[in-house]
């Protein structure tokens, strides 16, 4: 059948219509995941076309999935990272939704405690299992949407469920009869997709959840998961790793418009950041992520990260309130007792501080230089230096003028005795063997005893 397509306005063939293809053996895929190499990346030069939705948006996973890989989260500090996620998404919600469980007492109460602070984003949304009882307990909670596992690949269903695809498939669009039924909207979380036959099940699955959908009047999504990172965002990629290929397809083949499609990535091949952008403009309006990217393993696409990205794709923030960022940083090490590796973009300790000294004496003529942006506004977080034995007069100089706050007039230049003399120091310390960077109270105590009261620390 060739017809007008509402996405491209253009004639297009929709002729053929994807059946399961329900094998005897499951398709394992040797020879890109052999397993006892590195998986390949195999190409077949098909290109699909970019699609940006009209609409863009955050989900989080951060009590969900972050919360699995590490310790348990206290009702208080769910309340408090939920508070932080909405002022971070703003007025218009581009952290739109928040997925918690609801398996414990504790998982309700901080559900409802979050609830009961009446923000309008994130909008919470939960993930159960695949059974009746668990549908009556959102339902009972007055939830509109949740989270369903439809593991997607032959590893899942042979392996693991020990099914048939047929079998599995049946089982899944049973469960999802049972969300139409009590009334709550599916989210089918289809686990390691980038592991399954697209064409042989993704898509003729997907198509009986669409029209399943339609029967019942209630919208269906769909989350592309890439549970083992194993995703791509290169053109020209052959399925089951292409990222344009899969958002693709289920628009294309399976009809699955751009605000119902959703994706889920890890960052095993450090591509779960490039991914999730790939999904953007390939078409899902959704990427699912967690706050400083923790997760199942290497975890999460950080949250922070799409943030920027965002910001990259459309020109705006659009609301966004960026400096929520630092903020959640530090809770994470001060309240939660979580370190972030200091070199992480955006969150780090270290992830705008210069240790050359011919950077920092750029730094000192203009930041522009050697900052990737405006730190302190955006952010909340002043570039700034650490001293070591490459640090130079320059670095010794802007670290005191960061450090101490100092206004134009009363700043020091490498030319100061000050700067001069903790140089002579500071060489001294490395000359006699030291190997490690000198720490913020060693420079500030010597900086007192050299500088006779003229510098205080406020």
């Amino acid at each position: 059948m060739i017809e007008i397509s509402e996405k491209t306005n253009l004639l297009e063939q929709k002729n053929y219509r994807y059946q399961l293809q329900d094998v005897a053996s499951p398709n394992l895929y040797r020879e890109v995941y052999p397993y006892d190499e590195v998986p390949k990346i195999t190409f077949n030069h098909r290109r699909v076309p970019l699609s940006m939705p009209r609409e863009i948006w955050i989900t989080d996973t951060t009590m969900r999935d972050g919360q699995q890989s590490v310790e348990p989260y206290t009702v208080k500090q769910i309340v408090d990272l939920y508070k932080l996620l909405s002022r971070l998404s703003g007025p218009k919600g581009i952290i739109r939704q928040s997925e918690f469980f609801v398996y414990s007492k504790k998982d309700i109460e901080a559900l409802e405690a979050c609830r009961d602070l009446g923000l309008k984003f994130p909008e919470i949304t939960t993930w159960i299992r695949a059974s009746r009882e668990d549908f009556k307990l959102v339902k009972s909670l007055n939830i509109k949407e949740t989270g369903i596992l439809v593991s997607s690949s032959d590893y899942h269903i042979f392996k693991k469920m020990k099914m048939t695809r047929r079998e599995a498939m049946n089982f899944y669009l049973q469960t999802v009869s049972d969300a139409f039924e009590a009334g709550v909207v599916p989210r089918c979380h289809l686990e390691d997709i980038t592991r399954a036959d697209f064409y042989g099940f993704v898509v003729p699955f997907v198509n009986e959840l669409m029209k399943m959908s339609r029967d019942a009047g209630i919208p269906v999504k769909i989350r592309a998961c890439d549970t083992m990172g194993y995703g791509v965002p290169y053109t020209e990629v052959a399925l089951p790793r292409s990222v344009p290929g899969i958002i693709y397809g289920l628009q294309h083949y399976s009809d699955v418009p751009s605000e119902q499609l959703e994706w889920h990535g890890h960052n095993d091949f450090y591509k779960a950041v490039s991914n999730a952008s790939a999904a953007w403009l390939y078409g899902a309006s959704a990427v699912n992520c967690s706050l400083l990217g923790i997760g199942e393993r290497t975890g999460n696409i950080p949250i922070e990260a799409m943030v920027f990205e965002y910001a990259s794709l459309r020109g705006t923030l659009d609301g966004m309130d960026p400096t929520a960022i630092t903020d959640i940083a530090n809770y994470f090490h001060e309240e939660i007792g979580y370190n972030l590796p200091p070199m992480t973009p955006f969150v780090g300790r270290n992830f705008n501080v210069t240790r050359a000294g011919i950077h920092a004496d750029g730094l000192m003529k203009d930041e522009e230089i050697y900052n990737i942006f405006d730190t302190k506004t955006i952010l909340n977080r002043d570039p700034s230096v650490m001293i070591t034995k490459t640090s130079g007069l320059a670095g010794i100089a802007y670290w005191i003028n960061t450090t101490y706050r100092l206004t134009d007039a009363d700043k020091v230049d490498k030319r100061d005795p000050l700067v001069v003399a903790m140089k002579e120091w500071v060489d001294k310390e490395y000359e006699d063997g030291r190997l490690t960077i000198l720490s913020n109270q060693e420079l500030e105590e010597k900086i007192a005893e050299l500088s006779g009261g003229r510098l205080v620390m406020h």
